[in-house]
């Protein structure tokens, strides 16, 4: 039998449920998934966002910088708007754009907000002084972005897209999972994820997880959340689920 199939299980910490996008991409390579949902996505008070986008045509651009977003959009603008360039923090999002025929102008090779500030800068020119920019935004969005853009001289509205909140584990579960070092590798999609698992385990528990099994981040920003709490986190190849996916599946080979 395939040794991976035998392998211990990969935590899942998005908000997804047992047959959500990671957990298939993770039983597609023969791996199994438990999910523990650190956070959950609920729906923001849209009456900022529903008044920017009856606007939308004064914007020069729209800065996505999750799927979340898109979703959120998308259900209010299902077609991109004429004369409005579109920005997306990383392949995945872009990906999610296209797919509903959106084109995407600017997608950093990096999943972050810092790599799309610097491409945004590389192609900056004095003409673009002022530009208005769209940013839907997640209720935990760091500032980051905004900033950067603001910086550049650009012209910010950032409107709550979406709320990103602590989910309900079960955390009995949990640590009847960490105690007899069931976990094979733990898998993060967002820093969120990252405080919110922490959260709900307590720090003792949350460290003898990732003692004992490898931390698996979609991106550079959620590794430092990682690497701030003390662990080191192997980055996916690529900021996908499809990535953090296969990355897992690699180092858990690598493990066998």
């Amino acid at each position: 039998m395939n040794a991976i199939l035998d392998s211990k299980p990969v935590v899942v910490t998005r908000a997804e449920s047992s047959d959500g996008p990671l957990s298939r991409e993770l039983r597609s390579l023969g791996l199994r998934a438990l999910v523990w949902p650190a956070v959950s996505v609920t729906s923001a008070d849209l009456g900022p966002l529903t008044a920017a986008l009856e606007a939308v045509s004064s914007f020069g651009w729209i800065a996505f910088a999750s799927r979340h977003a898109v979703a959120a959009v998308l259900a209010r603008l299902p077609a991109a708007p004429p004369g409005v360039r579109i920005a997306a923090v990383g392949q995945a999002t872009a990906q999610v754009l296209r797919q509903r025929g959106w084109p995407v102008d600017l997608v950093p090779e990096e999943a972050s907000a810092a790599a799309l500030i610097e491409a945004f800068a590389a192609r900056w020119s004095a003409s673009d002084a002022g530009v208005k920019i769209l940013y839907p935004a997640s209720s935990r969005a760091l500032p980051t972005l905004a900033a950067g853009l603001t910086q550049l001289g650009a012209q910010v509205t950032q409107v709550e897209a979406y709320r990103t909140e602590a989910a309900a584990l079960d955390v009995a579960e949990c640590r009847a999972w960490i105690a007899r070092g069931g976990v094979g590798a733990v898998t993060f999609a967002s820093p969120s994820a990252v405080t919110e698992l922490a959260r709900a385990l307590g720090e003792e528990d949350f460290q003898r997880l990732l003692t004992g099994a490898a931390a698996v981040a979609i991106g550079r920003t959620t590794a430092r959340e990682l690497a701030a709490r003390g662990h080191t986190a192997v980055v996916a190849e690529s900021a996908t689920l499809q990535g953090l996916a296969r990355t897992t599946h690699r180092l858990l080979q690598t493990r066998a």
